[in-house]
């Protein structure tokens, strides 16, 4: 007997009558309920959300910013209702809208408080600024996935209006930072002039500090000077009181003065009218002794001639007693003359004595009234060079201060114009760094602060590079549940088709044989199974793989996997083999990773993931459905290989097992 001939015989059992060929064709239907239904009712549920009523309340009561009016919350509102994103429902109330939530008539609801426009325009003052808040109220008994739902469509409405404020702001942003670059531009200009006047400062502190050197040297030697002349003051206040004394005195003692100068005045003029009568009278007498010299000389030397001529006297003799004599006469004559001459001039003297007697006794009257008067003077003078001297004193006293603080006032000018050179300095550094600061603060023009704002608003935008894609919720379901629907289809066939036939294991055919034979009527309802999904959700429900020809050629591989595998094990346990069939697929449906990364499942599930068929299987179907790289399809194919043969061993084994009769084998406790 062939391996054919065992499965056609199967096969004519199962179709022999009116209700086994009907329950061939609802076996054959099974995957096609459970996969292309199930993808059918979910292909692109997030298409129809505007079948779901949603309650907005908008609370907002707008903001003033710059003068212009700022309603964020009706704009926001606006925008849902006109993108039908859902059935949206404006309402007054937050109370209607929870109730709403509450009772279901609305999936969920969405309210936008009253500082909603005033939390947003609130970045402008730093010291206020407050988040603005949505309210998502919603209500798991409306539906578990419409809370992720609705988190991504908040979080669109967050994105959209930070996007449009964040643009604004940074837009104001922006025009803040052009205006304090002209200001700093200003700023930087004027810490020049600052720099120029603070150098010009320095010239003059320089000029001002010398100049009060200079004064700082005057005032000592003022002080000096001062002290100088007080004591001058206090010297010229002790003479005025001397010369006042003396004065005082002279005016007793001139007080006869008029008197005696007017006796002293003829005194002198009868010593004068003397004097010149002997001047006269001498005058006389040295006229007589010439006469009497004359007479003299011839006496004498006519008695020296007698003398010579007696031989008393030689003639040299003569000679020097005439000479002697001569000599004599001269010198007495001299003498005469010269006191005439003095006598001369006593009379001239007197007679001005006597000129001058007169006019001091003319002038004694007004000598003694300015004696008088200098006395008086003398006398103011004393008193007023007291007071001087005391305002010496108080002007030492000044002049003392003024030395001490034009010192302070020098070291001072000297402090300011070090400080002058510093500030110059400092002004100029000020002034470049101002300058090169400017440069590095943005001016932006309008057209650059359009496109700063955006980036600034949405700085980091996705660029999405999908290499394989998933065009919708069921296309990214479909893998899953069409390998699913394989496995279930398969299992339900052990419920109705036997795994080895009886009348097999009682021939004398080989085991591998029987074992074949009875999987081959498994694997062909299983392909008819695969090829009625595959081709009612190819073309009933929308699904459109990039790889369709070998798409149903992985589903079929994958019938001959799971039908081996599911015939093995329920040929070589018997009836318990379809409790660890129902097992393996509560198993492979947690750890395949048909709804979620099989990563994120937790550890253990990882090494069930990696021993059991279903999650290579559907990796394999996401590669050829979404056109990804076709690699991992070799491993996959060779893997499905191995779990058929294993299945296979298992129907082998299960046919030796049989072929044994024994009393459990004839009685059974749980019969297939």
């Amino acid at each position: 007997m062939t391996v054919f001939r065992l499965a056609l015989s199967e096969l004519k059992r199962m179709t022999s009558g009116v209700l086994p060929k009907l329950s061939l064709i609802a076996m054959a239907l099974v995957p096609l309920l459970y996969g292309a239904v199930y993808l059918y009712a979910n292909w692109d549920p997030y298409s129809n959300l505007d079948q779901l009523k949603a309650a907005i309340v908008v609370d907002d009561q707008g903001a003033t910013v710059d003068g212009k009016k700022l309603a964020v919350g009706d704009e926001v509102a606006q925008n849902l209702v006109d993108g039908k994103k859902f059935n949206w429902v404006i309402v007054d109330t937050d109370q209607q809208a929870d109730a709403g939530v509450a009772d279901g008539s609305y999936s969920f609801a969405l309210k936008i408080p009253k500082d909603f426009s005033a939390n947003l325009a609130s970045p402008s003052n730093f010291d206020s600024a407050k988040q603005a808040i949505l309210d998502v109220t919603t209500n798991d008994a409306n539906g578990y996935i419409l809370s992720s739902i609705v988190d991504k469509v908040t979080t669109q409405v967050h994105d959209s209006v930070a996007h449009q404020v964040g643009e604004k702001t940074a837009n104001q942003l922006l025009t803040g930072y052009g205006t304090v670059h002209s200001q700093i531009l200003k700023a930087a200009d004027g810490a020049g002039q600052l720099a120029n006047a603070a150098s010009q400062l320095h010239d003059g502190s320089g000029k001002l500090h010398s100049g009060s050197q200079e004064l700082s040297e005057g005032a000592d030697q003022l002080a000096a000077g001062q002290q100088q002349l007080a004591a001058g003051a206090n010297q010229l206040s002790i003479g005025a009181g001397t010369l006042s004394s003396g004065l005082d005195q002279l005016q007793s003692k001139t007080a006869t003065l008029p008197g005696s100068a007017q006796q002293l005045a003829s005194g002198a003029a009868q010593v004068a009218a003397g004097n010149a009568t002997l001047n006269s009278k001498v005058q006389s007498a040295l006229s007589n002794l010439g006469k009497l010299d004359t007479q003299a000389s011839t006496a004498v030397g006519s008695a020296l001639d007698k003398l010579v001529a007696d031989g008393v006297i030689t003639p040299a003799q003569k000679n020097s007693i005439s000479s002697a004599l001569k000599t004599d006469v001269n010198s007495v004559k001299t003498k005469l003359n010269a006191d005439a001459a003095d006598l001369q001039k006593l009379a001239a003297g007197s007679q001005q004595v006597a000129n001058g007697a007169s006019q001091l006794a003319a002038s004694t009257p007004a000598l003694t009234g300015a004696i008088d008067q200098a006395k008086n003077g003398a006398a103011q003078l004393a008193g007023g060079a007291a007071t001087l001297a005391t305002s010496e004193q108080q002007a030492l006293a000044g002049a003392d201060k003024l030395s001490s603080g034009a010192k302070t006032l020098n070291e001072g000018i000297g402090t300011l114009d070090t400080g002058a050179g510093k500030l110059a300095a400092g002004a100029k550094t000020l002034s470049d760094q101002l300058h090169q600061g400017a440069g590095d603060i943005p001016n932006p023009d309008d057209a650059a602060k359009a496109n700063a704002s955006k980036v600034i608003s949405d700085p980091v935008a996705i660029n999405n590079l999908d290499q394989a894609k998933a065009p919708n919720y069921g296309a990214g379901l479909a893998p899953f549940f069409l390998v699913l629907a394989l496995w279930i289809g398969a299992f339900m066939l052990v419920q109705a088709m036997r795994p080895l036939t009886q009348r097999a294991l009682t021939s004398n055919a080989a085991s591998w044989k029987i074992a074949v034979g009875g999987w081959l009527p498994f694997l062909t309802v299983s392909m008819i199974q695969a090829v009625v999904m595959y081709t009612v959700v190819m073309f009933g429900v929308g699904l459109s793989p990039v790889h369709p020809v070998l798409t149903l050629g992985l589903l079929l591989l994958a019938s001959m996997a799971f039908t081996a595998l599911i015939q093995g094990i329920v040929a070589f346990l018997g009836t318990p083999g379809k409790l660890v069939v129902l097992i393996l697929l509560v198993l492979q449906l947690v750890a395949s990773g048909g709804t979620f990364p099989w990563q994120t499942t937790p550890e253990p599930l990882h090494v069930l993931h990696t021993l059991l068929p279903m999650g290579h299987v559907v990796e394999g179907m996401r590669h050829l459905i979404y056109g990804a790289d076709l690699a991992p399809l070799g491993p996959i194919v060779i893997s499905l290989v191995i779990y058929a043969l294993i299945g296979l061993v298992l129907s082998v084994l299960a046919v030796r097992k049989r072929k044994t009769w024994t009393l459990t084998a004839l009685q059974p406790e749980i019969s297939i």
